[in-house]
């Protein structure tokens, strides 16, 4: 029987209640900060935003973050709230001083929403305003004031201090991951020239805008093909060339400093000049892909009034640049052919290069067409959608509200895969089923992709083959054993990512999936611990004698209890690449010949193969 829809069942829920309710609306998925697009890093964000955006007014030079275990703290010194307003910008939706272009002209923040969003959201929040020699502080719980103190004389700065605390009630047992705060801040820096950000005392600032990006970020590709072309022109920007060694396009996307990491409108804009820009150059009709495979490019854009797909903001949606009306298409079309045209003409070298680079793609497509064909033939013989792989029914590549939960675990062996298969969450998980090892990718062209069954099989159920924009999946979760065996299916699998598809890992899309390695319980509880230190904890709390069981594999984990590892409490750790390293000189040091430093780094690290096997003894 069904319930009864009368006046009563109308509800109206205040600014916070709403937030709580509904957070995806917010600030997209929740997360424990494994991810880089967790909301623990939109709630700083947020902050930092409205930071950015006083900066970009002309008021202060310097932002100060400081990240302290699961506190955050962003200072700016810009003009400070009006003290008389504070608490109505912090907990009033639809309130705030950017609605008014005059004030905030090409800002991120439009809507009101930010920082009440991280109010809400946070057990603990502080809101300080300097201004005029007079200060206000207004402190919060989750949303409700604790403590207005009143308006009181200040000699501090002038600007505005956040701090909170992310809800461990939203967000669980959360933590941040220094790299990802420090991408974010990176990215800051270099779209706002003469900009400081101090973050835990780190001083962070760029003098080249994008160029200075593309640097910091192309030395994972191997060397570039010509020098970087750094365009600057209005409100437009972009620093491009191709890499010697990647096999896809990389595109750093922003606008009005907000980094669109699923482009838009002027990423398109981009990437359609300069096909047709080269086209007209050489005065041939090049295949888009020979022109654009291996290119890696920065963007960035200016908009008065931009209209995002999601109050996250990682996509454009805007069609003009504001208030002249001129479409974003034709804007940067225009930049782009002057310019590169410009560029070629007097930079033969590059021309040269770019030249020889199209027509050995050009070569390379069609000597990998065969293989393709039969690559696809494969796959349908293969029935891949009854047999390897069991989707779920949403996609990363779609519109949709779970889309950032979409994953896929890649399992060893029939049993693993077939208690995650049935524990599953089938909207948003699926699961691809390996048969033993792969092959060690290193070093072999990208023929093998297609050639061999399993990675031919891999490839086309994550859609990457022509472009990561298809990706099917937000997660690729690599779900092995916690044995020797496998750690090297793990490392293999890395080794395939890294080779072919380093964007894959570079946007922060594998993770590799924790699962418990002890089982504590009594007749009234059970834990599952993640390493001897939580086991040790468990069997003290769980006194006396509690009934202790080691999983030697995945597959000794039944369904019901992988529903654990794999819901909500899931345990990710993210693959994440350091700067300092290029992909080239990790994959050589880990997979290449046998060489005396990596000998020397085995004997170091022989502890941890020996504590794996007396787990697997005990």
């Amino acid at each position: 029987m069904s319930a009864e829809y009368t006046e009563d069942s109308i509800r109206s829920l205040d600014w916070k209640e709403h937030i709580r309710l509904r957070p995806g609306m917010y600030i997209g998925k929740l997360g424990d900060g494994s991810s880089a697009d967790d909301g623990i890093y939109v709630l700083l964000k947020e902050i930092i935003d409205n930071a950015i955006d006083e900066y970009v007014m002309g008021h202060g030079q310097t932002i100060e973050v400081t990240v302290q275990d699961k506190k955050v703290m962003i200072r700016d010194f810009g003009r400070g709230m009006p003290l008389g307003k504070v608490h109505e910008c912090v907990s009033k939706i639809n309130t705030g001083a950017k609605y008014d272009s005059k004030v905030f002209k090409k800002a991120v923040g439009l809507n009101g929403v930010g920082s009440k969003a991280v109010n809400a959201l946070s057990s603990w929040f502080s809101v300080q305003s300097v201004r005029e020699e007079k200060t206000k502080l207004i402190e919060y719980q989750r949303g409700e004031v604790i403590k207005d103190a009143k308006i009181t004389g200040s000699d501090e700065k002038q600007g505005t201090i956040i701090s909170f605390i992310p809800d461990d009630k939203v967000f669980g047992n959360f933590h941040y991951l220094i790299e990802y705060i420090e991408e974010m801040l990176w990215n800051y820096v270099f779209l706002n020239n003469g900009l400081t950000i101090l973050f835990n005392g780190q001083k962070f600032q760029a003098k080249n805008g994008l160029l200075d990006l593309l640097e910091r970020n192309i030395n994972g590709n191997g060397p570039v093909l010509y020098p970087i072309i750094h365009i600057k022109e209005g409100d437009f920007e972009c620093a491009f060339s191709h890499s010697s060694r990647a096999y896809s396009e990389e595109y750093y996307s922003f606008v009005n400093g907000q980094h669109t990491t699923q482009g838009g409108t002027h990423q398109s804009a981009f990437r359609e000049a300069i096909v047709k820009t080269i086209r007209d150059f050489y005065k041939k009709d090049f295949e888009t892909s020979d022109i654009r495979t291996s290119i890696i490019a920065a963007v960035s854009i200016k908009v008065q009034e931009p209209v995002f797909e999601s109050q996250t903001k990682t996509k454009l949606g805007s069609l003009a640049i504001e208030p002249d009306g001129q479409s974003i298409r034709n804007y940067v079309h225009d930049i782009i052919k002057r310019n590169v045209d410009n560029y070629l003409h007097i930079h033969s070298e590059t021309a040269e290069a770019l030249y020889k680079k199209i027509l050995q793609a050009e070569k390379e497509r069609k000597d990998m067409a065969g293989i393709k064909k039969l690559a696809r033939e494969s796959v349908k013989k293969a029935s891949l959608h009854n047999k390897k792989l069991r989707d779920c029914r949403v996609h990363f590549n779609t519109n949709h509200e779970k889309r950032l939960e979409t994953t896929l675990f890649i399992t060893e062996g029939d049993s693993a895969s077939g208690s995650i298969t049935k524990s599953r969450d089938v909207q948003t998980q699926a699961v691809f089923s390996l048969k033993g090892k792969p092959l060690n990718s290193y070093g072999l062209s990208k023929k093998v992709v297609y050639q061999n069954e399993e990675f031919n099989l891999l490839q086309a159920a994550l859609n990457i083959d022509e472009s990561l924009e298809n990706l099917r999946y937000n997660n690729v979760v690599i779900a092995t054993d916690a044995d020797v065996d496998g750690m090297h299916i793990r490392l293999l699998l890395l080794t395939f990512f890294l080779q072919f598809y380093p964007d894959l890992v570079k946007a922060g899309h594998v993770y590799i999936l924790q699962t418990p390695l002890f089982r504590v319980r009594n007749k009234k509880e059970t834990r599952y611990c993640y390493n001897d230190a939580e086991r040790i904890k468990a069997i003290e709390k769980l006194k006396p004698s509690p009934e202790i069981t080691r999983f030697k594999g995945l597959g000794e984990i039944s369904p019901s209890e992988f529903k654990h590892f794999i819901g909500t409490t899931i345990r990710l750790e993210p693959v994440v690449l350091r700067r300092e390293s290029s992909v080239a000189e990790t994959l050589s040091f880990y997979m290449g010949k046998n060489t005396p430093e990596r000998q020397v780094f085995i004997i170091d690290n022989l502890r941890i193969e020996e504590d794996i096997a007396e787990h697997k003894v005990a």
